[in-house]
């Protein structure tokens, strides 16, 4: 059993930058268990939502940032919906993630390749460019044979377009791509 020292490790830095950064107080969770409750994808966490939450609260940051929980999570928002204190969980995981990988925490790697597929995207196009995304996902997972008889039914049908739609305020979103990642960075 993995027993956690609350009373050891504890790092206010980093809860306190975990408030700041999502606009949420942590402590204001009292573990009802809500938000595990409702989540879609509790079966596979190694921590559910509550114990995040409270792992959180003790200043646990090593245990929460290597989580597998970070990286499974949809940010469908159910446990936002149900929370009764009014914590916007889904937005406190978004920021856990986005910590983990600042600080090289990837514990599933295909989920963050395939997000960083999809962030390239719409940097480069100003929208998802549904045929280029997997391309670059399948390039970098190494997943060439993962539903390979599905691309021609779904290019012949119309659904994924072999080019990338032009729209207007490309610059716009790449403007924000800048402010949220700085002027450096080509590649996620």
């Amino acid at each position: 059993m993995d027993v956690v020292k609350l009373d050891a490790g504890y790092d206010q830095a980093f809860v306190d930058a975990v408030a700041e950064e999502s606009g949420q107080d942590p402590y204001l969770c009292y573990q009802c268990g809500n938000c595990t409750a409702g989540c879609p994808y509790t079966f596979v966490y190694d921590l559910p939502v509550h114990q995040i939450m409270r792992l959180l609260q003790a200043g646990q940051k090593e245990k929460i940032l290597k989580s597998r929980s970070l990286w499974l999570c949809a940010t469908c928002e159910s446990c936002t919906t149900r929370c009764p204190n009014e914590i916007d969980v889904a937005r406190i995981m978004d920021v856990l993630r986005h910590m983990a990988r600042r600080e090289g925490h990837v514990t599933e790697k295909q989920v963050k390749q395939f997000a960083d597929s999809f962030l390239n995207s719409v940097k480069k196009h100003g929208r998802v460019f549904e045929f280029g995304t997997l391309v670059k996902y399948i390039t970098r997972s190494g997943r060439i044979w993962t539903d390979y008889d599905l691309g021609p039914k779904v290019m012949r049908k119309g659904k994924i377009a072999a080019r990338p739609h032009d729209i207007k305020g490309k610059e716009e979103v790449a403007r924000i791509f800048r402010s949220v990642f700085g002027e450096a960075n080509d590649e996620f």
